[in-house]
C-alpha cells in the first residue's frame, strides 16, 4: 500500500516535468504496479476456487486476458487514471479492513471467523509473510479444516524452491495430519513426499509416508481406496524386482480389508499378477466381502443423510464398540469428529474410550489436547485433559500451563471455574508428602488454595455477579486438609469462621460438618462452642442441632476434675437445656406468627374471590336490567310511531348533526314542528333514526344466528380452535378445507355474540379420534395472515388437572433466546445460520396473536454444549444491519399484577373492573355530553360541610336541533 501510494505521489509530481528521468521513473511505477495487481487478481483467482461465486462482485469486469493486457500496460507511456484510482481504492478498503481484524484479534483472540477473514484479506493482498503468520498464530488457537490446511499447503508448496523449503512443507503436512483425520491431505503428503525421492532419504521417506497413511485411514471404506491405489501406483513405478513382492503384499494387504469397490481391486489383481491367487488372499477377500456387507447399511445411511449426522454416526459407533476393534472403533471415532468437532459429549466418549481401553500415551493426550481446542468452554474436556496428564505422568510444569490455558478458555458458568480449581487443587494434593511438616509442594497447595479463594472473588465474581461457590466447597477442602492431613486445627477453625461469614450460618448442615471436624479432630470445648453457636445461628433445621448439643452433652458429660478442659458438668448440661428451650420457643413463636400471617393472607384472598363473585352477579343483573328495559322501549316504539320526533327531541346526543350539515329529504320538509303524519305512509321508513336502524339489524342478526350448545361427551373427536380473525366471513366454508385433510369432518361449529358477530374461535368436530389427533398438529397455520391456535377440547371443571400447553419459563441451557432480530428474518434463514454451530431440533419465532414477528427467536439445540458454543459465536452478530443479541434460555419470574383492591385506600368505594371493559378505562374514554347538560352524581351532591340542598322541582326545558347545535358550538 505505501509503495502504491508513493508511486502515486511521484507520478503526480513527474508530470510537469520533461526528460528521460522523469519518463524512467513513471514507467518503472507503473510497471511495479502492473506486477502487484496480477499477484492479487492470481491469488484471488486461485481463491474462487476454494471460497465460490462470492468473489464475482470483487472481479467484475475482469476477463482471462487481463493479464497479458496489464504486461502490455507496463511498457506503455499511456494509462488510465481511473482505474488506477479504483485500484487504488480497493486496495486502501481492504488495508482498513485488514487493520480492524488485526485489532479485533487483540482484543478477542478467540475470534474464529475473524481469523478467517484476515488471512483471506492478506492472501488477496499478496501480504504472503503476513499471511504466514496469521495462519501460523490461528493454528496454535484452532485445529484448522480440512480446505484452510490444503490451501494453506498449496500455498508454500509453489514457493518452496530448495530443500530447507521442503522440510519446512513437512513440518506443515505433519501438523496437519493431526488436527483431524483428513485422507485428502495424506493423499497430498504422499504425492509431495514422492517429488523428494532424489534427495537423501527419499524412498524412505515415501514408503513412511504412506505406510502412515494406511495406518491411520486406510480403513477408511469410502475414501481409503485412494490411499492403496497411490501406494501401489509408486511401488509399481520403481523397476526392481524386489517391488514386486511389495506390489503383491500391498494387494493382499488391501484385499483383506472391507472397502468399497474390493472387487474391482480382485480383478485388478488378478490381471496383474502373473501366478494364480493363493487360496489364503481369496479366503480374506471373502471374509472381508462379508464384513462390507455388514457395514455397508452404516455407510450408506451416512451418504443418504445430510451434515452433521451425529445420529448416524452414534449409531455406526455403538456398532462398531460391539464389535471392539481398536482400530476400526478409533477410525469412526475420528470421522464423526470431522463434521462434529464442536460436541463436547462426543469427544468425552471418545477420551473415555482411549483412557479405558488402549491406554497408549501419545494417542491419548494428542486426543485430549485436540478436545480442548475444539471445545474450550467445556470444564470436563479440561478436568480429563489435567486426569489423563498426571494419569501418564506429565512433567508438572506443562500441567501447570494447561491449568492456565483453562482458566483463559472463557467458560459460560461460574461454577465451571469452581470445578477446575478443584481437578487441579486435587492433583496438587496428591503431589504432597504429609509425613513431612513441611515441604515445597504443600507450600505450593496452600498458596494455590488461597489463589483459588481470591480468583473467584475478583475475576469470576466481577464477571457472573456470583463466586461460583455459595457452600465454600474449596475452603472447606482446604480445612479438612489443614485438620486431617496437616494437623493444623487452628487454621482449620480460621477458614471455618470465613466460611460462616459468607451467609452459610443459617443452615444446620454447615454446622454440624463443622462440628464432625472438631469431634474427629479437636476438643469437646470447640465442640460445645461450635454447637452453641450453631442453636443461636441456625434457621432451616434448628431442632436437628439443639438434639445433636443435648447428645453431646449426654455422652460426653463427666467429672470435671479428671479433664476440666474436656468433660462437660451438670453446669453445661443446664446451659444447653436452657439454650435450646428458649430456642425452640422463639422459633415456634415465629412459627405461629408467620402461620397466622398466612391464615390471614388466605382469608383476605377468600374475601377478595367474594368481592369478585358479588361484582360479577351485580354486573350481570344490571346488563339483565338494562336488556329489559330495551326490550320494552321497543315495544313501546313500535306501537306508537307518532312519538319519535318527541323522544329524538328529548335526546339530542343521538342525532349528531350541525348547522350547515344538509338533513335528509324527509326531514327538512317536516322541520321540528310539523306533524309527522302528513309524510304519508313512507315516511316513517325514510325518516327511520340510525340508532333504531341498527338495533333492527342487530335483532335481525339474532334471530338468524342459531344457538351453538356444546356436547361434552364429544371432546375426544373435537378439537378448539381460537385466534381466529374477527371479519372472517364464513368460518365453517373457510376452516373445513383445512381440516378435511386430516380427516372426515362433521362438523363446523363457530361461535357468534349475541350481536351476530364472529367471535374468532370455534369447535371442529371428527368421525374419529385418530383425526382429532392429527388436527393438533394445524396449530399455528395462518389463516388471512394470522395464526390459529388448535387445542384439545377439554372440559376444565369435569378436568381440573388438564394443563394447557404453556412454553416453559424456566432455565434451559439447551435453547437459546435470540432478540433484536429484523422483522424480515424467516425461520429458514435464522436456522441456516444457527446450524453452523450444532444440531437445531426447532426454531421458534415469537409472533403476536396477528401473526406478525416480534424480532424474537427460540433455538433448541441438542445439548447444552452446542448451545454455549452458539452463545459465544452468535451473540452480537449482524443479521441484515440488526445486530442480535443471544443468551441462554432463562425468562424473568413474572411479578403478579397487583389487584385493584390493593390500591384503594380504605373507605372508597370498589369500582368493579368489569365496568370499563376488559382494559379498565382508557384515557380516550371521553364524554361527549356538553357540562351544561351534565347532571351531577350521587358521590358530587355531598356538600362540604354537610348535605346539599335538594335539588328545586323544575324541569328542564325542552331544546330543538338548532338550540342544541349552537351549545355544541359556544366557545
Amino acid at each position: 500500500m505505501a509503495t502504491a501510494a508513493a508511486a502515486s505521489a511521484s507520478e503526480a509530481e513527474a508530470e510537469p516535468k520533461a526528460g528521460p528521468k522523469a519518463e524512467g521513473e513513471e514507467a518503472e511505477a507503473k510497471e511495479a504496479r502492473t506486477r502487484r495487481k496480477v499477484l492479487s487478481r492470481a491469488v484471488a483467482a486461485a481463491t474462487y476456487k476454494t471460497v465460490g461465486p462470492e468473489w464475482d462482485q470483487q472481479e467484475e469486469g475482469v476477463s482471462e486476458s487481463d493479464g497479458d493486457e496489464e504486461y502490455a500496460m507496463a511498457s506503455s507511456a499511456e494509462s488510465s487514471p481511473g482505474e488506477y484510482e479504483w485500484e487504488y481504492d480497493e486496495e486502501e478498503k481492504n488495508q482498513l479492513e485488514i487493520e480492524r481484524l488485526e485489532e479485533q484479534l487483540s482484543i478477542n483472540v478467540y475470534d474464529y471467523n475473524c481469523h478467517v477473514d484476515l488471512i483471506r484479506l492478506l492472501r488477496l493482498e499478496g501480504e504472503l509473510t503476513k499471511v504466514r503468520m496469521a495462519r501460523q498464530k490461528m493454528s496454535e488457537i484452532f485445529p484448522l479444516t480440512e480446505e484452510l490446511w490444503l490451501e494453506w499447503l498449496h500455498d508454500e508448496i509453489s514457493m518452496a524452491l530448495d530443500g530447507l523449503d521442503r522440510e519446512h512443507v513437512y513440518d506443515l503436512f505433519e501438523k496437519a495430519v493431526k488436527d483431524y483425520i483428513c485422507p485428502n491431505i495424506w493423499l497430498e503428503y504422499g504425492q509431495y513426499s514422492v517429488g523428494g525421492i532424489g534427495q537423501k532419504g527419499g524412498l524412505e521417506k515415501v514408503r513412511s509416508v504412506f505406510e502412515r497413511a494406511l495406518s491411520s485411514v486406510g480403513l477408511h471404506m469410502t475414501k481409503g481406496l485412494a490411499i492403496w491405489e497411490a501406494y501401489r501406483e509408486f511401488e509399481s513405478a520403481i523397476v526392481e524386482a524386489a517391488r514386486l513382492e511389495k506390489v503383491h503384499s500391498l494387494f493382499r494387504r488391501q484385499l483383506a480389508i472391507p472397502l468399497y469397490d474390493m472387487e474391482a481391486t480382485f480383478a485388478e489383481y488378478e490381471e496383474w499378477s502373473e501366478d494364480p491367487i493363493p487360496e489364503s488372499v481369496i479366503q480374506n477377500y471373502n471374509k472381508a466381502l462379508q464384513q462390507l456387507e455388514k457395514y455397508k447399511p452404516y455407510e450408506e445411511t451416512l451418504l443418504q443423510a445430510e451434515a452433521p449426522r451425529l445420529a448416524e454416526y452414534q449409531a455406526y459407533i455403538d456398532f462398531e464398540m460391539k464389535i471392539g476393534d481398536p482400530a476400526r472403533i478409533q477410525l469412526i471415532f475420528e470421522r464423526a469428529l470431522v463434521e462434529n468437532c464442536l460436541v463436547p459429549d462426543l469427544w468425552i466418549r471418545y477420551s473415555q474410550y482411549l483412557d479405558r481401553q488402549l491406554k497408549v500415551k501419545d494417542l491419548v493426550l494428542s486426543v485430549h489436547s485436540r478436545a480442548v481446542r475444539n471445545c474450550p468452554w467445556t470444564v470436563a474436556l479440561w478436568s480429563r485433559y489435567l486426569l489423563a496428564m498426571e494419569r501418564h505422568g506429565v512433567e508438572h510444569r506443562v500441567i501447570s500451563v494447561t491449568f492456565e490455558k483453562a482458566l483463559s478458555a472463557g467458560f459460560i458458568q461460574a461454577t465451571d471455574y469452581v470445578e477446575i480449581w478443584q481437578a487441579y487443587l486435587d492433583y496438587l494434593r496428591r503431589r504432597v508428602d504429609f509425613k513431612q511438616d513441611s515441604s515445597k509442594e504443600l507450600e505450593e497447595l496452600r498458596s494455590a488454595f488461597a489463589r483459588a479463594l481470591e480468583y473467584l472473588k475478583q475475576e469470576v465474581e466481577e464477571r457472573f455477579s456470583e463466586s461460583g461457590d455459595p457452600s465454600c466447597l474449596i475452603m472447606q477442602n482446604w480445612a479438612r486438609i489443614e485438620a486431617r492431613l496437616c494437623n493444623n486445627m487452628q487454621k482449620a477453625r480460621e477458614l471455618w469462621d470465613s466460611i460462616m461469614t459468607k451467609g452459610n450460618a443459617k443452615y444446620a448442615n454447615m454446622w454440624l460438618e463443622y462440628y464432625n471436624l472438631e469431634r474427629a479432630h479437636g476438643d469437646t470445648q470447640h465442640c460445645r462452642k461450635a454447637l452453641h453457636r450453631a442453636v443461636q445461628c441456625t434457621s432451616d433445621y434448628p431442632e436437628h442441632v439443639c438434639e445433636v448439643l443435648l447428645t453431646m452433652e449426654r455422652t460426653e458429660g463427666g467429672d470435671l476434675g479428671a479433664l476440666p478442659l474436656a468433660w462437660g458438668t451438670l453446669e453445661d448440661w443446664d446451659i444447653a437445656v436452657q439454650k435450646t428451650e428458649t430456642r425452640l420457643a422463639r422459633v415456634n413463636e415465629q412459627r405461629i406468627k408467620a402461620a397466622e400471617k398466612e391464615a390471614a393472607l388466605a382469608q383476605q384472598e377468600e374475601e377478595k374471590v367474594e368481592q369478585r363473585k358479588r361484582a360479577r352477579a351485580e354486573k350481570k343483573a344490571l346488563k339483565k336490567k338494562k336488556k329489559t328495559r330495551g326490550s320494552d322501549k321497543s315495544r313501546a316504539d313500535e306501537d306508537d310511531e307518532k312519538e319519535w320526533g318527541d323522544d329524538a327531541e328529548e335526546q339530542p346526543s343521538k342525532r349528531r348533526r350541525v348547522e350547515n350539515s344538509v338533513p335528509p329529504a324527509g326531514e327538512a320538509e317536516l322541520g321540528p314542528e310539523a306533524d309527522p303524519g302528513l309524510s304519508g305512509s313512507s315516511a316513517p321508513a325514510a325518516a327511520e333514526p340510525p340508532s333504531e336502524q341498527k338495533e333492527q339489524r342487530a335483532a335481525a342478526r339474532r334471530r338468524d344466528v342459531p344457538r351453538v350448545l356444546h356436547d361434552s361427551s364429544k371432546d375426544g373427536v373435537t378439537v378448539f380452535v381460537s385466534n381466529l380473525p374477527y371479519g372472517l366471513r364464513e368460518p365453517a366454508a373457510t376452516l373445513r378445507p383445512l381440516f378435511e385433510a386430516c380427516g372426515d369432518v362433521v362438523e363446523v361449529r363457530p361461535i357468534f355474540s349475541n350481536r351476530g358477530d364472529f367471535r374468532g374461535y370455534c369447535y371442529v368436530e371428527f368421525k374419529e379420534e385418530a383425526v382429532a389427533l392429527r388436527a393438533l398438529e394445524l396449530d399455528r397455520q395462518t389463516v388471512e395472515g394470522r395464526p390459529m391456535f388448535v387445542s384439545p377440547c377439554v372440559d376444565k371443571s369435569k378436568n381440573p388437572d388438564f394443563k394447557v400447553f404453556r412454553y416453559s419459563t424456566a432455565l434451559e441451557k439447551h435453547k437459546l433466546f435470540v432478540s433484536g432480530l429484523p422483522f424480515s428474518c424467516t425461520k429458514e434463514e435464522l436456522e441456516e445460520i444457527c446450524k453452523a454451530h450444532g444440531t437445531v431440533k426447532d426454531i421458534r419465532l415469537v409472533t403476536n396473536r396477528a401473526g406478525k414477528p416480534k424480532g424474537l427467536a427460540y433455538v433448541e439445540y441438542e445439548n447444552e454444549s452446542q448451545a454455549s458454543q452458539a452463545v459465544l459465536k452468535m451473540d452480537g452478530m449482524t443479521i441484515k444491519e440488526n445486530v442480535i443479541k443471544v443468551a441462554i434460555s432463562n425468562p424473568p419470574q413474572r411479578k403478579a399484577p397487583e389487584k385493584p383492591e390493593a390500591r384503594k385506600a380504605p373507605g372508597v368505594a370498589v369500582v368493579p373492573r368489569q365496568i370499563y371493559g376488559a382494559r379498565g378505562k382508557g384515557r380516550t374514554q371521553l364524554s361527549l355530553l356538553p357540562r351544561a347538560l351534565q347532571r351531577p352524581s350521587a358521590t358530587a351532591a355531598q356538600a362540604e360541610n354537610g348535605p346539599a340542598p335538594p335539588p328545586a322541582a323544575t324541569e328542564v326545558p325542552k331544546m330543538s336541533n338548532a338550540d342544541f347545535a349552537k351549545l355544541l358550538l359556544r366557545k
